[in-house]
Formats: structure tokens, sequence, C-alpha cells
């Protein structure tokens, strides 16, 4: 029991490690979504820790990885994209791990993405519309975050067209490429994340 108990310690300490390098080499998409948005890839090693260890690993390595982002890198959002990631994140973990614990298969392991996918971009955009625009709101006019859509997209003039046409897109984008690169590394990793 105490040797398990390590070895999922060890595995989700060395995940979320890779997964706080990740989120620190975040970027923006220039021309395609507003700058505010970042991709990054730190969402592979807490899939990869979902898939080995479970739903609960996957939520633990996204909460550290952003405590360990905010506490040494700081935050340009006061906290708050930190607290969207980790909300939209562990919307993704959950159902992945969820159905790929119920039976070990690439079926499932592919519904699971799916599935854990669409959970995040609906709970991106219902969590974007009623906390986080809002939260963001109080460090920045909502004006400028508007403005930012727009600058991209000029259809783009109030807070549900920046859900519909940046941060949905933008979601639908991540998920789609953080679930090709996991599904890539996973059978390559599996061995070690399984010993």
């Amino acid at each position: 029991m105490k040797n398990n108990k390590a070895k999922f310690l060890s595995r989700v300490g060395v995940l979320t490690a890779i997964a706080f390098v990740l989120m620190y080499l975040q970027f923006p998409i220039a021309m395609l979504f507003p700058a505010f948005l970042q991709f990054d890839f730190s969402e592979v090693p807490a899939l990869l820790g979902t898939f080995s260890l479970g739903p609960l690993a996957g939520v633990v390595i996204v909460f550290l990885k952003n405590v360990l982002v905010y506490l040494i890198r700081g935050s340009f959002t006061g906290g708050v994209g930190e607290l969207s990631n980790f909300i939209i994140s562990a919307a993704w973990m959950i159902p992945v791990g969820l159905i790929y614990k119920k039976s070990k298969t690439k079926k499932n392991a592919i519904k699971g993405m799916v599935v854990g996918g669409l959970a995040m971009i609906v709970v991106a955009a219902l969590s974007n519309y009623f906390v986080i625009i809002p939260l963001y709101a109080k460090i920045m006019p909502i004006e400028a975050i508007i403005g930012m859509g727009a600058a991209i997209n000029p259809a783009i003039s109030n807070v549900e067209m920046l859900i519909l046409l940046g941060v949905t897109p933008f979601n639908i984008f991540k998920v789609t490429i953080v679930s090709l690169v996991t599904a890539l590394v996973y059978k390559k990793v599996s061995p070690v994340l399984h010993r």
C-alpha cells in the first residue's frame, strides 16, 4: 500500500514538473486567436497521468501546475488565467479518466478524449461567460478584452461573440492538437508510467 502511494506521488510529481515547464513555454497563436489565449502543451503530461494513474492524478497535476506557475513565475492576470486553466483542464481530465478507467482500451482512450474534450469546451464557454471574463474585467476594461478579439475577428463585438468566435475555436484547436500529441506519445512512455 505504502509503495503504491509512493509510486503515485512520484509519478504525479514528475508529470507536474513537466507540465509546469510546458506551461511556462506558452505562446499566442497570432492571427488566429485573441492574444490573451495562450497555447501550451502542459495538458499532455496531465493526460498521460490521467491515463496511467486515473482522473484524480490528472486533476492534481493541473492543480499543482497552476499553483507552481502562479507562485514561481507570477501571474499576468492576477491568478485569473491560472484559475481558468485549472477549471477547464480539470473538466477535461475527469471524463477522460473515468471513461478510460472502465476499460483500458484504445477505443475508450479515444472516446475519453472526445468526451473530455467536449466537456472542456462547454465548461470553458460557461466558465468564461459567468466567471473568468467578469474577473478579467476587474483587471482590464471589458472593452479592451473584446477589442483583443475584434483585432483578430471583426465580428467579435461583445462577450458572447468573444466566447463563440474566439474562446471556443481556440479550445477546439487546443483539444485537437493536445489529444493528438498525447495519443502519439502515450504508447512510448506507457511502459515507464506503469513500472
